[in-house]
């Protein structure tokens, strides 16, 4: 159209309206003429008035009280807008189920491949609660936390990051532990490494998630030379990690479904480093029982320097007793010691007399993804309860560390070893091969100590102090 079609079209619009606006004048006050003669020439004019003017007031007293009320009013259902794509609405913040995962991906070392990604997501109505990038050579290993609905199969999930970009993803429902940032992450497992040798391991699998720890000592109880010679700045080799155990072994950590990093790399290597200078340790905490009997005894946990003491209780032990703690020849029982007493491999629980004996071990051996619990109490001391307290700490322990299963390794025949595992209170497996019997228990959940299996404890620092 035309700009003077267009001014012709306006004047058009406004002589009509002239019209229409004249035609209402007159007719109004034809209106007004035709209700004055009735009002004063009616018989009834005056009634009429008033009745006029009582139904105006109660009209103008209706429109203020119904102008109020709904002043604050919620706009009505339907504005006319369109409605919002899926991907336009944000994700519930309340009343919804939800799953944390954990999801890794490699994308495109390029402008957008990552908005891209991010995108997708929300189309499902996934929230990205953190996010790390990794860059490699052949692209950007991204890693997230997510909060997505739990109606969204993690099929669907993988499929959505595949469909933008994402390639060799890698999936694993995550928990609140991992809301944690990761520099405050990185500086807790560094304290938690810092106060106790045996953490390293423990402080590796929550850093890295699913893997495999192989601590091998420098030596065999023979003397025969185990572990390999790893570079002092260690070996990343896609699924493995290399390091000079301080112990002077080697550490291998594996992990078959997901390569490493170099950013893993250098965590790792980080925690490895400041385990060495750090030397070991053992944190000094005492704790003194009061057997039922009256005698009180202390646990607390043991390490290297406790050595000579546990050779001394071998002696003190009879045969078949290191026969039923060690599978094998006898001969052989001093030569473990040194390896169950490194916190490298594990933890050990020690009690001595008030006099100071050592009269009793209890071991938690990490076993690459297994962990084994293993006692030992000297004839003298046998059926007071003690390998009870004793299973029950280290069970107690591994499920501090996350550890799903223990298993414990025993004769037949060693029915105070199966009547400790049993006083847990847990679902119990038990397979039996040649006379050797494993009993493995989950130790999620284990209950309390009984009150009546102890009178007392008192808790001592390193000093001596209650």
């Amino acid at each position: 159209m035309t700009e003077a079609s267009s001014a012709r079209s306006s004047r058009r619009h406004h002589w009509r309206r002239d019209v229409i606006e004249l035609a209402a004048l007159f007719t109004a006050v034809a209106v007004a003429d035709a209700v004055a003669n009735t009002v004063v020439h009616g018989p009834s004019g005056p009634v009429l008035l008033c009745a006029s003017a009582a139904a105006l007031l109660a009209t103008a007293v209706f429109h203020v009280w119904w102008s109020r009320r709904h002043e604050n009013a919620p706009p009505p259902t339907d504005t006319g807008a369109t409605a919002a794509s899926t991907g336009d609405r944000a994700p519930a913040a309340g009343g919804r189920e939800t799953t944390l995962w954990r999801m890794r991906t490699t994308v495109r070392d390029e402008p957008g491949s990552l908005a891209e990604l991010c995108t997708a997501l929300a189309t499902r109505q996934v929230d990205i609660l953190s996010l790390q990038t990794h860059p490699l050579s052949d692209g950007t290993v991204d890693e997230f936390l997510l909060r997505a609905p739990g109606s969204l199969a993690p099929g669907e999930l993988t499929r959505t990051v595949a469909g933008a970009g994402g390639r060799h993803s890698w999936l694993e429902r995550a928990d609140a532990h991992d809301l944690v940032d990761a520099p405050t992450r990185m500086l807790g497992l560094a304290t938690r490494t810092a106060l106790d040798s045996a953490e390293l391991p423990l402080a590796l699998r929550q850093l890295l998630g699913r893997c495999t720890i192989h601590s091998v000592p420098a030596r065999s109880l023979t003397g025969q030379p185990l572990a390999e010679q790893v570079p002092a700045e260690g070996v990343l080799e896609d699924h493995t990690m290399k390091f000079r155990d301080p112990s002077g072994g080697s550490l291998t950590i594996e992990r078959p479904q997901l390569p490493f990093t170099p950013t893993e790399f250098a965590r790792v290597r980080a925690l490895v480093e400041l385990d060495a200078r750090l030397g070991q340790r053992v944190p000094p905490r005492r704790e003194v029982l009061t057997l039922p009997e009256g005698n009180e005894i202390t646990v607390r946990r043991a390490d290297t320097s406790d050595l000579a003491a546990a050779r001394e209780m071998h002696d003190r032990c009879s045969p078949r007793t290191l026969a039923l703690r060690y599978h094998g020849p006898v001969g052989d029982a001093d030569r473990y010691l040194g390896h169950l007493l490194s916190p490298r491999f594990g933890r050990t629980l020690a009690v001595e007399t008030a006099s100071g004996r050592l009269v009793a071990l209890g071991h938690l051996l990490w076993d690459g993804d297994e962990t084994e619990v293993a006692l030992l109490v000297e004839d003298a001391w046998q059926q007071r309860g003690i390998g009870a307290e004793l299973l029950r700490r280290l069970v107690a322990m591994a499920d501090e560390a996350g550890c799903e299963s223990v298993y414990a390794i025993t004769q037949a025949s060693n029915t105070g070893m199966v009547a400790a595992m049993r006083g847990l209170g847990l679902p119990l497996d038990y397979q039996i091969e040649e006379g050797t019997l494993v009993i493995t228990a989950r130790p999620a959940g284990v209950p309390a100590a009984r009150p009546e299996s102890r009178e007392s404890v008192r808790v001592q620092d390193g000093t001596g102090r209650r």
